[in-house]
């Protein structure tokens, strides 16, 4: 019986029907990579605060905006 995760992931791989493999290997794939930690002193992306400061928006387009999103609150 396998005892660590690699050994019991590889004998679900050797398992699973030659068909069904290519999906398989995305799923895997996009796991590690999605779950892998970002390097260390890489922040990711800075902050937005400020971003339209002084900038003013007009109502109509506001509303405009929201009426599309939300057409159920407006009949």
């Amino acid at each position: 019986m396998p005892s660590t995760y690699k050994e019991k992931l590889i004998e679900e791989i050797k398992n699973t029907p030659e068909e069904m493999l290519p999906k398989l290997y995305k799923i895997i794939h996009l796991l590690k990579v999605e779950l892998m930690q970002a390097p260390k002193g890489k922040k990711g992306r800075g902050s937005l605060k400020g971003i339209w400061k002084g900038s003013q928006i007009d109502e109509s387009l506001f509303i405009e905006a929201k009426k599309s999103l939300f057409p159920y609150e407006y009949k």
